[in-house]
């Protein structure tokens, strides 16, 4: 039997972790200093498999506790940080210089590569959803620090500039010790536009166009903007009743203020470096015009036609500004200018600016960092920056469509109709130029604020271009009416356009999300695809997208049955657009956790089955995950290197499977994947008490209580799992260190196959199954029996624990010897050893921040009032999302 090699730390983790017991002893005291020492030395001995009976937790007073807390929760940050220098996102072709020569290995050219470019799409889609728990100014002070760790690599062992540094760093660290680490009100929408604002400002806004050039170079071409930034923040009002047309203006404003300024800025900057005088160099035509029409005047730049012709750029790109954002530039242009109509109408005068250089000095006095860097950000971002989705869930409109119907006389009773019968009086509306709408009446509040939402997108398109809305994501999918409603919608404010082949900017896109949602897509697609109204749309805009959900479709029906169904349900949608002669797009909604589809993005979309990426897909990344894969610019830059080469991949690299193994495969799968959903349901749904266990052990009261978020937890108000939205259902199980929805019901189906030489050919050769079992045995490794036992102890009718625990219990040792059989590994993580090693190093600084929480819960569920408990149990919720990580 292999044995586990002892952790080697990281050499950056030893020396942020010495700065940080330098921070506490200085700050919090020699006696802190001394007890977190001894607890952390203690918890170290007892993974290491020594007989330590007590981590010594008792001798922590109250206020000792949450510094405590803290100090372990900074600890787990920084190692983040450490692991995110340190570690390649992906194993093998995860940038795209090594996707091409491996392709290139299978007969694929990079020319193929680069016409597959031509009309792709990859769009990673920022949303708010409610997993990051760390404040805004502690993840800056988080990024300074990573600032500062790059500084230090540079430094190259100079002494002076690196103790400089050094001293930088434990001023961040101090810093960060004395911030307040838990939220005191709870986000509004406002604030949540204003974090992914600075996101956007810090990384992707340098990184993307840095990126396009490193592409550009490879393939030796210019590229089409082929990765597109999307967003969620202040469209996504689904369930979120703080998101209305308000936010939405905010989001698009805000977002057009930091991108015309960062244009402005360059223009700028553009200006002083282009100095040449047309009295030793010959002007271009195109240029002189440029130059004349700038309404610069000055006697100083008389002979300087590039700076005039910058200045008259500079001046429309003022009063763009002042029209989209309702506030004036930072600096006064030299002339008022009229604004620009479109991004085209800047990318058009300095391209006209680019050729004259290039003409005057050849490529190399055109492809100056500045200019060449701008003309890809406006091609990227244009003025909107990142693409904001409308979503909304479809029992709303509904509603909405229903109470107009009555108002107009054309329908009284719409919710009554059975599903053919409204396909077809929708059909008849979108037949017609005249609006439903009737401008006197008093429509509820409900409708009023949705035909708000509408015509504030009506305005997006006037002012920012048709790009900064184009998707409307209707949640809970279930029928080809719930497509036809929103179009109906989407007519109220003139953006749908009868006719002889109607027209609609904004696309409506079905998510799919339960299980059986996911099982009756391909037919409703079908349908959907065959009516002209959306057929034509998908066919002017050359696609149509589906988006498939992770998290409700897990909560649902169990991991392994959620992750089977959306794969088969995208090879079956795959198969209908191509019948349909449609471009399919497919957008995955997927968290943080591999309980909401989290995991390796590279792995993820290299497994997709064969025929369903085409080069287009949409991601979501949200909560943590932003912070994590995109908290600096390395990160960004190889996350987003990962996603592109994966997705060419996934295109264009022949199948590794021959089509008798993938049957084999595939029908082996299916009985899997029924018996893990019946172990599932039987635990979760069907058993009596079960929903009561969950809320006493896990602290998902107290998880409602974190200011983390502008959206409830719960759709309904209600106890029913059904009604519990997926990310607190998750984030509970992850913080009682059982995180049930990343294995239970899988250890059932493993061990019930009687095939096991077919589950080990599975797991060694078929990428989906083998990331599946990857993804579930890093949850498998996080997850502790004995300490989720110890919140099993919380729970008020103990007899009910007792009944259903062990049950747990037994679940977690079947699917974690079934993945051992599968895998082949004598322990779990044995062929990961660079994530065993991050993770072994991080448990004994997760288990006491476990047992603090357990007693800090027990003490407030007893009636304790003393505020440092509930701060406390706050504080502790924080500490360990930061040290699983991936929890929500």
């Amino acid at each position: 039997m292999a044995s586990r090699s002892p952790v080697q730390q990281n050499p950056d983790i030893r020396f942020l972790g010495k700065l940080l017991g330098d921070v506490i002893r200085e700050h919090g005291g020699e006696r802190l200093f001394e007890r977190t020492e001894e607890i952390r030395r203690a918890s170290i001995d007892r993974h290491r498999g020594e007989d330590i009976a007590d981590l010594g937790l008792e001798k922590l007073d109250l206020d000792e506790t949450l510094a405590f807390v803290r100090g372990f929760g900074l600890f787990s940050m920084l190692a983040n940080l450490a692991e995110d220098r340190a570690a390649p996102v992906a194993e093998g072709a995860s940038d795209l210089a090594s996707a091409l020569r491996m392709l290139e290995e299978d007969g694929i050219s990079r020319e193929d590569v680069a016409r597959l470019l031509e009309n792709a799409l990859i769009a990673p889609v920022l949303t708010a959803h409610p997993t990051e728990v760390r404040r805004k100014s502690v993840l800056d002070h988080r990024a300074a620090i990573a600032r500062l760790m790059q500084e230090r690599d540079a430094a190259n062992g100079a002494a002076e500039p690196a103790d400089a540094v050094e001293t930088a760093i434990a001023r961040q660290i101090a810093l960060l010790w004395h911030t307040r680490t838990l939220r005191r009100d709870r986000l509004y929408v406002t604030d949540e536009v204003d974090n992914a604002i600075d996101v956007m400002r810090e990384v992707f806004l340098p990184v993307l166009p840095t990126l396009f050039e490193r592409w550009e170079s490879a393939l030796g071409r210019e590229l089409p903007g082929f990765i597109r930034l999307g967003s969620w923040i202040g469209g996504d009002r689904d369930g979120n009743p703080h998101v209305t047309a308000g936010s939405l203006d905010y989001a698009l404003s805000r977002a057009a203020r930091l991108v015309i300024g960062a244009y402005l800025d360059a223009v700028h900057d553009l200006g002083a470096e282009l100095s040449i005088s047309s009295e030793l160099a010959p002007v271009d035509p195109a240029l002189e015009a440029l130059a004349e029409a700038s309404g610069d005047t000055s006697a100083h730049r008389r002979d300087e036609p590039y700076r005039r012709a910058l200045a008259g750029i500079y001046a429309r790109l003022a009063a763009t500004y002042r029209e989209l954002t309702a506030t004036d530039p930072p600096r006064a242009p030299v002339a008022e200018r009229p604004a620009y109509a479109s991004p085209e109408e800047l990318l058009g005068e300095l391209e006209t600016i680019a050729a004259a250089l290039e003409r005057l000095g050849g490529a190399g006095l055109a492809s100056g960092d500045g200019l060449a860097r701008l003309i890809r950000t406006v091609r990227l971002f244009g003025f909107h920056l990142a693409t904001l989705d409308l979503r909304q869930n479809s029992a709303v409109h509904e509603r909405v469509v229903a109470e107009m119907l009555a108002a107009a006389g054309v329908e009284e009773d719409y919710a009554a109709l059975d599903e053919e019968e409204r396909i077809a009086v929708l059909r008849g509306e979108l037949a017609e130029a005249r609006p439903l709408r009737i401008s006197w009446h008093d429509y509820s509040e409900e409708t009023t604020g949705e035909l708000e939402i509408i015509d504030a997108v009506a305005r997006a398109h006037r002012r920012f271009g048709a790009a900064a809305v184009t998707q409307y994501i209707v949640s809970m999918a279930t029928s080809v009416s719930d497509l036809l409603e929103v179009l109906v919608l989407l007519r109220e404010a003139g953006l749908y356009r009868p006719g002889e082949r109607a027209e609609c900017p904004v696309m409506p896109v079905p998510l799919f999300e339960t299980i059986g949602d996911l099982e009756a897509a391909p037919a409703i697609m079908r349908e959907a695809l065959a009516l002209p109204e959306l057929a034509d749309l998908a066919g002017t805009r050359g696609f149509q997208e589906v988006m498939l959900g992770y998290s409700d479709s897990n909560k649902d029906g169990g991991y392994l049955t959620s992750s089977w169904h959306l794969a088969s349900a995208s090879e079956a949608l795959g198969k209908v657009f191509a019948e349909a002669g449609v471009t399919m797009q497919l957008f995955h909604g997927r968290g943080g956790s591999v309980g909401r589809g989290g995991g390796s993005a590279f792995d993820a979309i290299r497994g997709q089955p064969r025929g369903t990426v085409n080069a287009r897909i949409r991601i979501t990344e949200q909560g943590e995950v932003i912070a994590a894969k995109y908290g600096s610019r390395d990160n960004a830059a190889r996350n987003l290197e990962a996603i592109a080469s994966a997705t060419v991949l996934a295109t264009l690299e022949p199948e590794r499977i021959a089509p008798s193994d993938a049957q084999r495969f595939a029908s082996a799968m299916g009985e899997i994947s029924r018996t893990a959903f019946g172990a599932y349901r039987a635990l979760v749904y069907e058993t009596e008490g079960f929903v009561d266990l969950f809320r006493q052990m896990t602290p998902i009261a107290e998880i409602a209580g974190l200011k983390i978020g502008s959206r409830p937890a719960s759709r309904k108000g209600t106890d029913r799992i059904e009604d519990l939205r997926a990310i607190p259902w998750v984030f509970s199980w992850s913080q009682a260190r059982v995180m049930l929805p990343g294995w239970y019901g899988v250890g059932h189906a493993l061990d019930a196959f009687d095939d096991k030489g077919l589950l080990r050919a599975m797991a060694r050769e078929w990428p989906f199954f083998r990331n599946a079992l990857a993804n579930m045995e890093m949850v498998l490794a996080k997850s502790d029996m004995g300490i989720a036992r110890q919140y099993a102890l919380l729970a008020e009718d103990s007899a009910l624990a007792q009944r259903i625990f062990p049950r747990i219990e037994k679940g977690w040792s079947l699917t974690h010897d079934g993945l051992l059989e599968a895998t082949g590994q004598s322990y779990l993580l044995e062929h990961s050893p660079q994530l065993d090693a991050s993770i072994r190093l991080r448990l004994p600084y997760i288990e006491p921040l476990n047992l603090l929480q357990v007693e800090l819960l027990r003490r407030h569920r007893s009636g304790e009032d003393d505020p440092r408990i509930a701060e406390g149990i706050q504080l502790s919720i924080n500490a360990i999302a930061t040290a699983l990580r991936n929890s929500g």
